[in-house]
C-alpha cells in the first residue's frame, strides 16, 4: 500500500465516531478512483485498536447474478476471517454472517460499492435496513461503512430515505484532491518538473488520485500524457468506457451523448435537450443531476448581480479535466490511436490545444477556489455568489462572459481573468478586462476589483499599471511539493 495524501477533514470526521458509545452507519460517495476505499482502510489503519473488514462487490458485468454477488461476498468473508463455508439463501443470511462475525470488539466494516450487491435484489436495502436495526447495531463499537461511486443511489436509497432517517452517521462526498495535495504525488514530486508542467499534466488527470498515481517523475509532461492517454495500454485510454459501463451500464450511452454536448461549450438544460434532439426535459434533467453527483459535471448557478438572487436557470459545464480530454482528443482519435499510427507529433499542434488548456485550467481554479479567495482576503463566510459569470444580453445591455466573479456579502465584487500561458501575460488583458467592466450592470455603488490569474508570470507594464488589484500566481497554490516554485 503506497503513501496516503491529503483527506485531513475526512479523516478527522470519520476519527470521532470512534469516541461514540454506539454503533455508526457511514455512506461514502464520490467519483470512481477518487479514493473511496482508500480512504477508509487509511481510517482503519490510523484506528488503534480496531479490527478491519473490507468486503466488495463485483462489478456489473450482465452475465453476474445476484447469487454470484452474494457468493463474491461470501467467500471474501470466510477467507479473510478464516471461517468455514456459510450458506446464504438471500442476502439477509449473507448480512447476518457479516455481523455475527463482528458482533463483539471494535469493527471498521466496508461494504464496497454497496449499489453492485443490491442491484439484482430489490428486496436488499429493506434486508439491510433490518441487518442494520437487529444485528449490527447492537456492538457498540461497530462503524459500518456502505460506499459506491453511484452517488444517486446512496442519495435516494440512504441518505433520503424515510426507511432510512436517522440511521446514517455520518456522510462523505469525497471530492478530487486539492493541488497542493495532488503535488505531493511522486510523478509530480519531481524536481525537474516545472509548475507549469505539473499544472498541465493536473490540467488532464484532475486530482484523481488513481491517475496521479500512474504519473512518472523521470518522465515529462508530454511523456506522461501521452504514455496514459495515446497508447492503447495506458490507463486513461480505455478509462472512459469502463466508468460509464459501470456506472450507468444499459443507460451509459445517453449519459455520454449529454458530456459529449458538453465538451466545448456550457448550457442550460434546455440547450442540453436541444442537443440531444428535443429529449423530454425531466428526463434529462434527472441524467444530468446524475452526472453531477458522480462528480463529472458542475450545475453553476446563474444570478442577478443587482440583487445578488439566483436564478432558476442553472448551467451545466464538465468539470473533470479526465472526461473532456478524453472527448476532445482521445476518443476521436481512437482507431488511429489502436493501431499505432498516432506518431510522435506534439501534442500542442492538436487543434485547440491551447485553448483546451485554458479551459482545463480554468475547472482547476475553480475546484481549488478556495485559495482565491485567501490571496483576495475573503474568508468564506464573505463569499455570497460566485461562479462562471454570464450576463445574457438584452436590449438594454450587452451579453458578457467573466471566467470567475465573486459577489461579496459586503457589496465588493471581484472580476477574476483566468490566463494559462508558459509566458508573461502581456498588457493586452487590460483592454480585455475593462471591456468586461464596461459592459457588466452592476449594483450601484460598488467597488469592483479586477484580478488576474495566471501560470506563467506576468510582464512589468501589465504589473506597473497597478490596473489588477489582486495578481494571483497559482503556481503558490501547489504548495512547496516538487518544482512548484520554479516557472
Amino acid at each position: 500500500m503506497g503513501e496516503f495524501y491529503g483527506r485531513m477533514h475526512e479523516l478527522a470526521g470519520l476519527a470521532a465516531l470512534t469516541k461514540k458509545s454506539t454503533a455508526s452507519l457511514v455512506a461514502v460517495t464520490g467519483r470512481r478512483r477518487n479514493g473511496k476505499s482508500r480512504l477508509i482502510e487509511e481510517f482503519a489503519r490510523r484506528s488503534r485498536g480496531y479490527r478491519f473488514l473490507a468486503l466488495s462487490a463485483l462489478a456489473p458485468e450482465p452475465d453476474v447474478t445476484e447469487a454470484m454477488q452474494r457468493d463474491a461476498i461470501a467467500s471474501s468473508l470466510e477467507r479473510t476471517l478464516k471461517i468455514p463455508p456459510i450458506a446464504h439463501a438471500n442476502w439477509s443470511d449473507v448480512l447476518a454472517h457479516i455481523a455475527y462475525n463482528t458482533k463483539k470488539g471494535r469493527w471498521i466494516v466496508l461494504l464496497d460499492e454497496v449499489s453492485w450487491m443490491a442491484q439484482r435484489d430489490p428486496a436488499f436495502l429493506g434486508r439491510l435496513k433490518t441487518a442494520w436495526d437487529q444485528l449490527f447495531k447492537q456492538n457498540d463499537q461497530l462503524i459500518l461503512v456502505l460506499c459506491s461511486s453511484v452517488s444517486s443511489w446512496i442519495e435516494k436509497n440512504l441518505l433520503s430515505s424515510t426507511g432510512f432517517v436517522g440511521r446514517v452517521s455520518w456522510s462523505l462526498r469525497l471530492e478530487q484532491l486539492p493541488l497542493e495535495h495532488s503535488a505531493l504525488f511522486p510523478g509530480l514530486r519531481s524536481a525537474t518538473h516545472s509548475a507549469y508542467d505539473i499544472l498541465k499534466m493536473l490540467a488532464v488527470t484532475g486530482g484523481v488520485p488513481k491517475y496521479l498515481e500512474e504519473l512518472l517523475g523521470e518522465m515529462t509532461a508530454e511523456q506522461n500524457i501521452r504514455r496514459l492517454c495515446f497508447q492503447p495500454e495506458g490507463l486513461l485510454f480505455n478509462e472512459f468506457d469502463h466508468i460509464f459501463h459501470t456506472l450507468f451500464e444499459g443507460r451509459s450511452d445517453l449519459y455520454r451523448r449529454i458530456v459529449t454536448a458538453l465538451v466545448a461549450t456550457r448550457l442550460d438544460l434546455g440547450g442540453v435537450c436541444d442537443a440531444l434532439g428535443n429529449q423530454k426535459s425531466g428526463v434529462i434533467s434527472s441524467y444530468l443531476d446524475d452526472l453531477v453527483m458522480a462528480g463529472f459535471l458542475a450545475k453553476d448557478p446563474s444570478w442577478e448581480l443587482r440583487t445578488g438572487k439566483t436564478k432558476r436557470q442553472h448551467l451545466y459545464r464538465i468539470r473533470d479535466n479526465y472526461l473532456r480530454f478524453f472527448l476532445r482528443y482521445v476518443d476521436p482519435r481512437r482507431s488511429e490511436i489502436e493501431e499505432k499510427r498516432f506518431g510522435e507529433k506534439p501534442l500542442e499542434t492538436l487543434r485547440g490545444w491551447d485553448s483546451m488548456l485554458g479551459l482545463q485550467f480554468e475547472n482547476l481554479v475553480l475546484q481549488n477556489r478556495r485559495f482565491v479567495w485567501s490571496q483576495c482576503g475573503l474568508t468564506p463566510g464573505e463569499v455570497a455568489q460566485d461562479g462562471p459569470f454570464f450576463q445574457t444580453p438584452t436590449t438594454r445591455r450587452s451579453g458578457c462572459q467573466v471566467d470567475y466573479l465573486i459577489q461579496t456579502t459586503q457589496g465588493p465584487i471581484f472580476l477574476c481573468e483566468i490566463k494559462f500561458h508558459r509566458g508573461e501575460v502581456r498588457p493586452k488583458v487590460i483592454a480585455d478586462v475593462q471591456e468586461k467592466l464596461h459592459k457588466l450592470v452592476k449594483p450601484r455603488h460598488t467597488s469592483i476589483f479586477p484580478v488576474l490569474i495566471h501560470v506563467g508570470g506576468v510582464s512589468p507594464k501589465t504589473l506597473e499599471s497597478g490596473f489588477f488589484s489582486h495578481v494571483i500566481d497559482f503556481r503558490e497554490a501547489l504548495g512547496g511539493a516538487g518544482g512548484a516554485r520554479r516557472p
